[in-house]
């Protein structure tokens, strides 16, 4: 018979690092919220989740990086919004931060979470952050959930 791991939505003893942009406050730190959400609705323990604030988007790799090499974490969750400007700076920006966060999970082999908005109006990312479209803060922190038992499914 085939064995099948999938993940459990049970938030309770994970700790997780939740790195958050500071830049388009009003946004990011509806994200923040909504991931807060979902882990308190999920058995999560606020004790064992670390918020840190960063100045923007462009610091969130560095940062999750330090984060999963002191091995407190089981995963972390990055959380910002870039909007699409009139130069490419967005482009380099989104493709970057991408490309960063996912040699961060590779090299470190924890799951860390994009929950960066990548957007091209403001009315786009509110309708993601709790708005029409949900909450994608809330969709990172259930994917770190779910990714953190899988890989402890693996593991044992």
């Amino acid at each position: 018979m085939t064995r099948v791991l999938e993940g459990k939505l049970d938030a309770g003893g994970i700790r997780i690092a939740l790195v958050v942009s500071r830049f388009n406050e009003v946004v990011s730190g509806r994200l923040l919220a909504g991931a807060e959400d979902c882990l308190d609705r999920h058995g999560g323990d606020a004790a064992d989740r670390t918020v840190v604030r960063v100045p923007g988007s462009w610091e969130l790799p560095v940062t999750a990086k330090k984060l999963a090499d002191t091995g407190r974490f089981d995963a972390v969750v990055a959380l910002g919004t870039l909007i699409r400007g009139e130069t490419p700076h967005f482009d380099v920006l989104a493709s970057q931060v991408a490309k960063g966060l996912g040699q961060v999970a590779y090299d470190s082999g924890l799951p860390v979470i994009f929950g960066v908005l990548t957007t091209d109006t403001v009315d786009q990312a509110a309708d993601r952050a709790g708005g029409k479209l949900g909450n994608k803060g809330w969709e990172a922190a259930l994917a770190a959930i779910e990714m953190v038992s899988v890989h402890r499914q693996i593991e044992s």
